[in-house]
């Protein structure tokens, strides 16, 4: 019990502050025409989640991050790419008319950006290492896996409330205009974590 308590604390603690993962999450629930739209995205988010708490229990991604060209490089294909992903985000003006189905993501591209914000986030996946990772350690064999399962789990159910928040806002807001503004924040919230980014890589 320990274990499953300590791992559902600490994934809430690190999901719950809005970053770029959570604000796409939300949008995409919150311009599609219907809820079940949104699950590439959430099933992407949830997956590449699950994919990076495993490696960071297992030890993986702390060996790999062990090298400095790889820290640089990773910094250094966030920082474009949360730029041009705050450009997407300021340009797109939501509607919830269903003709205006050029302004919604399609599967495939919900798929793309949630796989990117997910792994290329350098912060996020540092978290996940320096804080999932080493907070595994002091657990072995059974417990371990009840952590790490924990955590997996709160993603996962995290990811599921975005969208379904966003969906019922995008619901009440029948003419777009607070999606749009919603849109303006996350892009430049995405902007300043970019800005920061190229900031810790040049020094």
């Amino acid at each position: 019990m320990e274990a499953l308590f300590h791992g559902v604390i600490l994934a809430f603690g690190l999901i719950l502050p809005l970053g770029v993962q959570n604000v796409f999450i939300f949008n995409q629930g919150a311009t599609q025409k219907k809820f079940t739209n949104s699950l590439p995205a959430v099933i992407t988010a949830g997956v590449c989640d699950t994919i990076l708490i495993y490696l960071a229990v297992a030890g993986v991604s702390m060996i790999v991050l062990s090298f400095k060209w790889v820290k640089v490089l990773l910094f250094l294909v966030g920082f474009f790419f949360l730029a041009y992903m705050g450009w997407i985000m300021w340009k797109n003006t939501p509607e919830n008319n269903a003709n205006q189905v050029q302004n919604r993501f399609s599967a495939r591209r919900q798929v793309t950006f949630a796989a990117s914000v997910s792994l290329f986030n350098p912060h996020a996946i540092m978290d996940t290492i320096g804080v999932i990772g080493t907070s595994s350690l002091v657990y072995t064999g059974y417990d371990k896996w009840v952590f790490t399962v924990a955590c997996m789990m709160i993603s996962w159910i995290w990811f599921f409330f975005l969208a379904i928040s966003g969906r019922k806002i995008g619901q009440i807001d029948n003419n777009g205009k607070f999606l749009k503004y919603m849109n303006q924040v996350s892009a430049l919230i995405i902007w300043v974590m970019a800005i920061y980014m190229g900031y810790q890589l040049y020094h």
